[in-house]
């Protein structure tokens, strides 16, 4: 008996031992199979991510398309589009403007990749006849031909991109300027650009104060979580790290963060150009202190007298800034598996740079 219940425990033993191997082999089997599946899903993912990179690069070229096509340019400077001749009024002069996403100063040149980003870019278009200015908004993330670079600054080719990379690839300040001024001079049809202001975002409270505080309305909801005074249907006159926070935030957890802050930044600017007038009538020395004040923050290849002229036509004029003096470039705000575009659309565009740089061919 004894040794029938010891034969009887080995058995029970055996089969909870085999049990136990088959479980655990049961698991192995389940993870690598769930392994497989989630690879498969990753390689999915990323043939589709790939493909749908390349049919956007493929339309990308197609905007370009109808710019080469119908633009030429005479050796006399005039320009032909849709069979009609053009000449630059010179009179309209357009100055690039940068606000860089980068702490302190531009004073320091930095590797690529580290200096920064343009997350404001404005196309202004001066004319130094009738002392008047005309603004165009360029959304960060319009797609067009830029420079790429390596790490060590080679150039490596031009691609297809978000604008605002153009200044990233840089070297966060004249290399980084010029190519984003060579972007967008390709992106209106090859317009000659007649100078380039970047600033770093950083001074934004300094040159708020400077003008007495900038009246805003806040118009999204939910803006209350960067600042208190932030409340939906408020006014507020913004000071010191108030004027940061209001221009740069964005929820990027939200689709087309960019463009809504675009608009937030549009209403700052006109409440900007407001401050700085009403106050310039009582000062005459705030344009050119204040420009003394920037001057750290900034890069440009315009002369002192040059940008202190166009400050003064801008900050100092009696021009009604309405939204007909602010328009955004033409486009359409796309979404896609991980980054948000904006697809610029190039008739409309070239309309708008032939009426406000150039005059019809006598």
């Amino acid at each position: 008996m004894t040794q029938h219940r010891n034969h009887r425990t080995h058995d029970s033993h055996g089969i909870r031992k085999n049990n136990r191997f088959y479980t655990h082999r049961k698991r192995l089997l389940a993870a690598a199979a769930l392994a497989l599946i989630l690879a498969a899903l990753f390689l999915y993912k990323t043939a589709q991510m790939y493909l749908e990179r390349k049919a956007l690069s493929r339309e990308a070229q197609q905007w370009h398309r109808p710019q080469a096509d119908n633009t030429m340019a005479d050796p006399d400077g005039a320009v032909e589009y849709r069979g009609k001749r053009y000449r630059r009024n010179t009179y309209i002069k357009a100055i690039l403007c940068m606000g860089i996403d980068r702490p302190g100063s531009l004073e320091e040149t930095r590797v690529a990749g580290s200096g920064g980003q343009a997350d404001g870019i404005f196309l202004v278009a001066q004319d130094t006849a009738r002392d008047r200015i005309k603004m165009l908004v360029i959304p960060r993330d319009t797609m067009t031909e830029i420079t790429l670079t390596d790490l060590s600054g080679n150039e490596l080719g031009k691609g297809i991109q978000h604008l605002t990379l153009a200044y990233a690839y840089g070297d966060g300040r004249e290399k980084s300027c010029m190519y984003v001024t060579e972007a967008v001079s390709r992106l209106l049809g090859g317009l000659s650009i007649d100078g380039y202001m970047a600033v770093s975002m950083a001074v934004l409270p300094v040159a708020n104060d400077k003008v007495g505080g900038v009246a805003v309305t806040i118009k999204e909801q939910g803006l209350e979580q960067v600042n208190p005074a932030f409340i939906q249907g408020r006014t507020v006159t913004l000071r010191g790290e108030q004027a940061e926070a209001y221009v740069r935030y964005r929820d990027t957890g939200k689709a087309q963060s960019a463009l809504v802050r675009m608009e937030r930044q549009k209403l700052y600017i006109r409440g900007f150009l407001d401050a700085a007038r009403n106050k310039s009538r009582l000062d005459d020395s705030l344009i050119p202190d204040l420009m003394r004040e920037i001057e750290p923050y900034m890069v440009t290849d315009m002369t002192k007298d040059r940008y202190l002229d166009m400050a003064l036509a801008f900050l100092g004029g009696n021009q009604d800034f309405t939204d007909t003096d602010m328009v955004t470039l033409p486009g359409t705000a796309v979404e896609t598996v991980v980054y948000d575009e904006y697809h610029p659309n190039q008739e409309e565009i070239m309309a708008i740079v032939l009426d406000w740089f150039y005059r019809p061919w006598e």
